[in-house]
């Protein structure tokens, strides 16, 4: 389980995250809403190691996950994928695959997880040769996930998945969180379509001002009426 508690975390004199506590159970979807600047991403940042906390704890499994680089997150289990995707749009998509698994060092172990997530976006299957610039918005999201599972993470974050992309993509997106967390991988999702976020997770928290501000199953948060009123 990902438990963060009384996190403080901004942009040099700027603080962000006001106190925020939440938790991520193995294997479950959570869903993470607010407005823009609400401090949503700067969270999922403070997380992995890309922004510098300057209070506050987190741990993974019992086990304190430290002010680190990106790469020691995810040795510890923890693979983001950015709202902006942030491929590496020359290379082709299995090498953008394989650079995913840097943690696994022999080629077959690659290999092997290379077909494996193939079979869960076979969309990119016929695409393996192709830069990854060449793809469709919906493709390239598909493509950023599935090097972030490369790494056989614990917990996957996911930043504004369905940002930009046509409602049947949107779909598919959310069909593939489905299956993610049906092989025991926990999920923070943090999404701008409320009401798919809180379709596919068991439980949310909402955020403002750098604040957590309301929490409770998806069933309760559905049935808020500020909920309603402001997301859905």
């Amino acid at each position: 389980m990902l438990s963060v508690r009384d996190l403080h975390a901004g942009y040099g004199n700027k603080t962000v995250l006001q106190g925020v506590s939440l938790d991520v159970p193995q294997g479950a979807v959570i869903a993470l809403l607010g407005a823009n600047g609400a401090g949503k991403s700067t969270l999922l940042k403070s997380i992995v190691g890309l922004l510098e906390r300057s209070s506050g704890t987190i741990e993974l499994n019992g086990h304190p996950l430290p002010n680190a680089t990106p790469d020691r997150a995810l040795k510890a289990g923890v693979a983001l994928v950015p709202e902006q995707r942030e491929l590496f749009l020359t290379l082709s998509v299995e090498d953008n695959l394989r650079l995913g698994g840097f943690l696994r060092r022999r080629s077959h172990q690659l290999d092997a997880e290379c077909e494996r997530l193939l079979t869960i976006f076979p969309a990119l299957r016929k695409r393996t040769a192709q830069p990854a610039r060449t793809l469709s918005g919906g493709e390239q999201q598909m493509l950023a996930i599935a090097r972030a599972l490369m790494g056989r993470p614990s917990i996957l974050l996911l930043d504004e998945p369905s940002l930009g992309l046509a409602p049947k993509i949107v779909e598919e997106i959310f069909d593939i969180v489905r299956q993610i967390r049906a092989e025991g991988t926990a999920v923070l999702l943090v999404e701008q379509n409320a009401a798919m976020a809180l379709d596919v997770a068991e439980y949310g928290y909402v955020m403002d001002l750098g604040e957590v501000t309301m929490k409770g199953s998806a069933d309760e948060l559905k049935a808020s009426s500020m909920i309603r009123n402001s997301y859905l």
